[in-house]
């Protein structure tokens, strides 16, 4: 798997019997973005798909609306103790007339695998406005093709396999069709994985389509499927407060609890319907 995975020597305890054996865990690096050569964010990540966690990240903070906003985008020669490029920055040139954020203003943009909220200064500076009309998006999910997507998801993660220690995002159509996934130590790393590929191939806004997480779902979570357009977000854990309050204000339709044979529907619940 590459440097999407690490080998490490564990002590391994089952009962009475302990033995020393090698064992196979999910890589963490840190990821520096950098606009036109100034630093903008890091995040702690699981390499791969590194273009896609750029371009999606840079949609959900709002400071491109589209693949047509990135000039162009190249790993540094950032190195490690040996010389070796480590392939953990990655400068964006934008498309001329894109204004560069001044990250001074409101927040900070160090983020953490397991927290993205982490430094924003308030929680009015990361309420960044779509600019998709999620709540007129008429799709319907049946209730059977909604409690089918974690197992569709769990059998699409290739390195959770290897090592049980990734998210995953998966988008899926209204009928259940996997179209992407993504997997990431960071739950929202993962997702933005997933919108960033959207945003690559063209394909905004996500509309009729319906994002898969296999955490809980926080403000972020909700914030970055809204700016991408998504009108329903699962999840196979449970919702915020503010994941609830936000989901409301965009229109999303928020699941969670998405196991078995049940789930919890936290607002527009006018999208679940009977059946397949």
């Amino acid at each position: 798997m590459g440097r999407v995975t690490a080998r490490t020597p564990v002590l391994r305890i089952r009962g009475p019997h302990r033995s020393t054996r090698p064992d196979t865990v999910a890589s963490e690096e840190p990821l520096e973005i950098r606009l036109d050569g100034r630093p903008l964010a890091v995040t702690m990540r699981t390499p791969g798909d590194d273009f896609d966690l750029v371009h999606g990240f840079l949609l959900t903070e709002g400071v491109i609306a589209s693949r047509a906003d990135v000039a162009a985008l190249r790993y540094c020669d950032s190195v490690d103790d040996e010389g070796r490029n480590t392939y953990n920055v990655v400068d964006v040139d934008l498309a001329p007339g894109v204004p560069v954020p001044d990250t001074a203003l409101d927040r900070n943009f160090y983020t953490t695998s397991s927290c993205g909220v982490c430094g924003k200064a308030s929680i009015d500076a990361i309420r960044t406005r779509t600019r998709f009309d999620v709540a007129a998006d008429p799709v319907r999910v049946g209730v059977d093709t909604l409690l089918a997507l974690p197992d569709r998801l769990r059998a699409a993660q290739e390195v959770f396999e290897k090592t049980g220690g990734l998210h995953a995002a998966g988008l899926f159509t209204a009928e259940g069709e996997l179209v992407c996934v993504r997997e990431d130590v960071g739950r929202h790393n993962a997702v933005d994985k997933v919108v960033g590929d959207a945003v690559r191939q063209g394909r905004l806004p996500l509309a009729g389509q319906v994002l898969m997480v296999s955490g809980r779902t926080s403000f972020e979570l909700l914030q970055k499927s809204a700016m991408a357009g998504i009108p329903v977000l699962a999840a196979v854990s449970a919702a915020s407060s503010l994941a609830v309050e936000l989901a409301e204000s965009t229109g999303t339709t928020l699941v969670g609890f998405l196991r078995g044979d049940g789930c919890n529907v936290y607002a527009g619940t006018h999208r679940v319907g009977q059946g397949s």
